[in-house]
């Protein structure tokens, strides 16, 4: 099912399976910005990754000797777990809290309430974690925002390019083939500020970084300048992708990533994994700013 929200700005529509956002419509141009799934490329459109970033080695994890099987990014997307608690013109929260269900493939008593708040171009997402159980709380979180590219009639994808607003010297980690993160990176951002995109730049899977010195990555045209902006002053990690070929670009707030080919296994040792003690909380957000509006 849908629901919708609206500012003076955008139209904001989010589907209650997974949670998912399914459009954001200028009012002013009447543009589509986020990518609207095509099977041909990828049906997704902006799933919420939790409680895992990306792949597990051998699709599995270890937590007080047990195995628990997750799948990629998680159990959230493509869920009907979420229900819808609250809804406003402008504010919809979602939550899902953990069941008998969930306890067999993720070990913890949990709350997540999700927030989508617009005002005037920009959507805010906020989640809410909470460690409902009385042991500590493993866990990672994301956004996979798709977005339209090219969105300007005539233009090419590669007349785009991600821009950030600090100068970055910092590699991207390589994905291998069983979706790990392998032990070399490149050095894709040496000294710039821009990646421009291009039909094969995602040929190896997505750009991850994990030094990054800004906390804003923009879509830009070469010559129509921003579209966008995502700002994610929240999360530690970024990844960018796209199907190869495909008109969308994912700009990709984490708080984890996927394991490494070295991984122990051992939840509690996984990189950039969060832990929340027992009956505690915390909140982490995400913004997306339309920056150019298109006529």
């Amino acid at each position: 099912m849908l629901f919708t929200i609206e500012s003076d700005q955008l139209i904001v529509q989010i589907n209650s399976k997974g949670m998912e956002m399914s459009s954001i419509r200028s009012k002013i141009s009447n543009l589509e910005y986020l990518w609207q799934g095509d099977p041909q490329y990828w049906t997704g459109q902006a799933p919420i990754l939790f409680p895992i970033i990306g792949a597990l080695k051998d699709g599995k994890t270890m937590f007080q000797g047990k195995e628990y099987a997750l799948p990629k990014h998680g159990f959230i997307r493509n869920s009907e777990l979420g229900k819808l608690v609250k809804q406003e013109k402008d504010r919809l929260v979602f939550r899902v809290t953990s069941s008998t269900e969930t306890l067999a493939y993720y070990p913890f008593h949990f709350a997540l309430e999700v927030t989508f708040q617009l005002t005037g171009n920009c959507l805010e997402v906020k989640h809410l974690v909470k460690n409902t159980g009385e042991q500590d709380m493993y866990y990672s979180l994301g956004g996979h925002p798709a977005f339209a590219c090219p969105i300007h009639t005539g233009a090419k994808y590669d007349e785009y390019a991600i821009e950030f607003p600090e100068v970055e010297q910092d590699h991207t980690w390589l994905i291998q083939s069983n979706g790990l993160i392998g032990s070399e990176g490149d050095q894709i951002l040496n000294n710039t500020n821009l990646i421009p995109l291009h039909e094969h730049i995602f040929d190896a899977d997505a750009l991850i970084f994990k030094q990054l010195k800004s906390k804003k990555a923009s879509l830009v045209h070469q010559k129509h300048g921003p579209v966008l902006e995502v700002e994610f002053e929240d999360f530690d990690y970024l990844g960018i992708w796209a199907k190869p070929g495909a008109p969308f670009v994912c700009i990709e707030p984490w708080l984890g990533i996927a394991d490494s080919v070295n991984a122990s296994g051992n939840m509690e040792d996984k990189e950039g994994i969060r832990r929340l003690s027992p009956q505690n909380s915390e909140i982490k957000s995400y913004q997306i700013r339309i920056l150019g509006e298109l006529y």
